[in-house]
């Protein structure tokens, strides 16, 4: 076990330095890892200029990444707990840095697309062993709520940053800078992992066969669905079109059960959803994340669309949502440890519901930049306390056997979940095809009634025993 192999001389548990140490490493890859969830969004205006491309091309740019990386997340998982998490890491970062120095040299669109897949791939190959690690390093307890209050700390200044970034970046130095800014940092973590992670106890499982159905069926489901919604918001988009991507993507969810049940080692075993507050964790997790997700572009549509705003000026205006979320970083493992995790999760789900109906009211009023402040201080409290909430849930009793899968079931709820919320509240609140209102009030609307159904979830979960600090 990885637990045991960070002893120190007494061997009376983790060597808190070099634990530490690898959580900051880790950290690092989890930071450009969110940065580049979001870190195009507001420089997708010059990419498109440069390519030539149109609006509806270049949100491949975003979903592809996202939702490429979390279908194969659960893979990722799997191939840690199969092949070594040391192999593991160190091979997805280094796909995740080499596609990152392929898109900031991407000669062509096309280029720039599949290095945002590969991008992808590495993220889903190297967070799960990144988080697994950690997690056998630090035992539950204090140790761990402090340990996952700051990777998810880091994860959320790296989602918020990101818009900030593109900014500055975008208007000094060009929107390739926004990937290639990110590798020598990657070469740090590859190194880093190089000395601090002992290799891999046993040999890779020659028998060992992943389920590759699984995971390509599991991708094709959400990249249908999206693509369906999407389309289906478009004016003249043929119903048909519609029709036969929704289809697909009940195939592929019936298919991604059906192969599940009868593979030899499937993505996840059935016996890991024996665990009823793991299910409702994960579950509640999409539905947050999609709200979570959701308020960044509905930040960054109305700074930049409704007000007027520049890049530069409405990457800055959301430097308080990162000061907010590192003020929250540090209160959460306190009040995790006071309260318990369902009860951090249920407070996460009402800030981010407060925040959306602000966003709400903001755009219904016609308030400035100043007017989303309440929303953006809401959002970091429900991401502070919901997400290492549910993390926390959806990770206790976990072994050494299956922290991979647990981890990458996690992060695939968590990253899948944040797209497809996008895709439906964004999607059909903004669908020139629909006209339903004010777009920043429906989206707003069905962010909320995603959140509500959270709460009814977890708050009939049963929180296992060991889930309490």
């Amino acid at each position: 076990m990885l637990s045991g192999i960070f002893l120190t001389s007494r061997g009376h548990g983790p060597a808190p330095v070099r634990a530490w140490l690898v959580l900051c490493a880790m950290s690092m890859l989890q930071f450009f890892v969110a940065v580049d969830v979001t870190v195009v969004n507001i420089a997708l205006p010059s990419i498109g200029a440069d390519y030539g491309v149109d609006g509806h091309s270049l949100a491949w740019v975003v979903v592809g990444y996202t939702i490429t990386g979390g279908g194969l997340l659960m893979l990722g998982g799997r191939l840690g707990d199969l092949l070594g998490r040391r192999r593991t890491l160190l091979s997805g970062t280094a796909l995740f840095g080499a596609a990152s120095l392929l898109a900031g040299l991407a000669p062509s669109f096309p280029v720039l697309v599949a290095a945002r897949l590969l991008q992808g791939v590495g993220e889903a190959v190297a967070l799960p062993a990144a988080m697994a690690t950690i997690l056998l390093l630090f035992p539950e307890g204090p140790r761990r709520s402090r340990a996952l209050s700051v990777w998810a700390a880091v994860a959320s200044c790296g989602l918020v940053l990101g818009f900030a970034l593109a900014g500055i970046i975008t208007a000094h130095l060009g929107w390739r800078w926004i990937f290639l800014i990110s590798v020598p940092f990657i070469v740090v973590v590859v190194v880093s992992a190089l000395i601090l992670v002992p290799a891999d106890r046993s040999a890779p499982s020659a028998r060992a066969r992943l389920d590759l159905p699984g995971a390509l069926l599991l991708t094709a489901c959400p990249l249908l669905f999206v693509y369906a919604v999407v389309e289906a918001g478009e004016a003249g988009t043929s119903p048909w079109a519609v029709v036969v991507a929704l289809t697909g993507a009940a195939a592929a969810a019936v298919g991604f059960v059906k192969v599940e049940s009868r593979s030899p080692n499937p993505l996840v075993p059935p016996s890991f959803f024996a665990v009823r507050s793991r299910v409702r964790a994960n579950l509640t997790t999409m539905l947050l994340s999609g709200a979570l997700s959701t308020s960044f572009l509905l930040f960054t549509f109305y700074l930049q669309g409704r007000l007027g705003i520049g890049p530069l000026g409405a990457g800055l205006t959301m430097l308080p949502l990162a000061v907010a979320l590192i003020m929250a970083s540090m209160l959460v493992p306190r009040l995790l440890e006071r309260w318990g995790p369902r009860a951090c999760t249920l407070v996460g789900l009402t800030c981010a519901g407060g925040a959306m109906v602000t966003v709400a009211v903001a755009a219904v009023v016609g308030g400035g930049p100043a007017a989303l402040l309440p929303a953006m201080l809401l959002i970091a409290a429900g991401m502070g306390f919901g997400l290492v909430g549910l993390q926390y849930i959806a990770v206790s009793g976990i072994t050494d056997e299956d922290a991979g899968i647990a981890t990458g079931v996690q992060r695939a709820a968590d990253q899948l979940g944040g797209a497809t919320g996008v895709a439906v509240y964004v999607g059909l609140g903004f669908a020139p095809a629909l006209h339903a209102g004010d777009p920043f009030v429906v989206a707003a609307v069905l962010a909320v009634a995603g959140l509500a159904l959270g709460a009814v979830v977890i708050g009939r979960s049963p929180v296992p025993a060991e889930a309490h600090t």
